[in-house]
């Protein structure tokens, strides 16, 4: 039903965040294209959740298959965010890591994977740990293929944990302001490190440090979407085009990247101190930025265009 309600919807109008995984693949993709392997009637669920009395899904919360966008063939992974967060376990991860397996004999155009996710579901943990190693272990071999692997970020559970592991392997990534990326959530941090040090229920403080605006001025994501459909198809198809290679010299200058950004930044107590070092002129009024605003900041940002996750 999911899918049938959003083929007849306007990308433009359709709202990434408030959208399900299939809704969101139907609508991305070229109109009629999307081919689902292992659909729900596959009846492919998860073993282990009726050990502990809890629901299962019959897709397992993650969504795969083939379609086009703007005519090349692509492969897609959609994370359903609704179901336990979106979190990996053993058939969920077993979905991911095939399509990206099937993308070393199909040889797409791309691999497209919509994260929407908190991480590992503690009911499969090793199962799940598993399946995170497994996943970057096959986008490792994509890319290194030639075959560039385009995360998109914008749900309702955001990019955490493995997933957001799994993001920092990804060629490019795209991310709107509702989307959030960090391996570690704002519950986890205040448990182990206290209120004091993160405050999970301070929102806003949650999307200056882990949203994406700032993944995006710190360079952590390579393009900032307006939250619809049709921005987040945009972004793709220009990610796609402007894919980094992925070799020795790639990932030694990311990792220099990196130690510079932390030398640099490493003493800030807020993400508006690092947007000021920057160099943004106004950090307080970057939350409140329209994406036309927005995207205009970044253009003066030097750092914000790079590989370095």
């Amino acid at each position: 039903m999911a899918g049938a309600h959003a083929a007849s919807t306007d990308p433009d109008a359709l709202s990434w965040y408030e959208a399900t995984a299939r809704q969101r693949v139907v609508a991305l993709a070229d109109p009629g294209s999307f081919q689902e392997f292992l659909p729900p009637t596959e009846r492919r669920m998860s073993p282990h959740l009726p050990l502990f009395d809890l629901p299962r899904a019959f897709d397992d919360g993650i969504v795969v298959g083939r379609a086009k966008l703007d005519g090349k063939p692509v492969l897609v992974a959609a994370q359903e965010g609704r179901f336990m967060g979106g979190a990996f376990g053993e058939i969920h991860g077993a979905k991911l890591v095939g399509l990206l397996r099937a993308a070393l004999i199909l040889k797409p155009a791309a691999v497209l994977i919509l994260f929407d996710t908190g991480g590992v579901r503690l009911q499969e943990a090793n199962a799940g740990e598993t399946a995170i190693a497994e996943t970057m272990r096959a986008i490792v071999d994509v890319r290194a293929a030639g075959i560039p692997v385009i995360g998109l970020i914008g749900g309702r559970a955001g990019c955490y944990g493995g997933g957001g592991l799994i993001a920092g392997t990804c060629s490019r990534l795209a991310v709107s302001e509702g989307g959030r990326i960090s391996v570690s959530g704002p519950e986890v941090i205040e448990t182990n490190k206290g209120a004091e040090e993160f405050d999970s229920r301070d929102r806003a403080l949650v999307w200056r440090t882990m949203g994406g605006k700032h993944r995006r001025l710190i360079g952590g994501a390579d393009a900032f979407c307006a939250d619809s459909v049709s921005a987040f198809r945009e972004a793709a198809l220009d990610l796609i085009g402007r894919a980094p290679a992925f070799d020795l010299a790639t990932l030694e200058a990311e990792q220099e990247r990196l130690e510079s950004r932390l030398a640099r930044f490493g003493d800030c107590r807020d993400a508006t101190d690092v947007w000021a070092r920057l160099g943004v002129n106004d950090p307080d009024a970057v939350p409140a930025m329209d994406t036309r605003a927005f995207d205009e900041t970044v253009a003066r940002v030097r750092e914000a265009d790079h590989d370095a996750r």
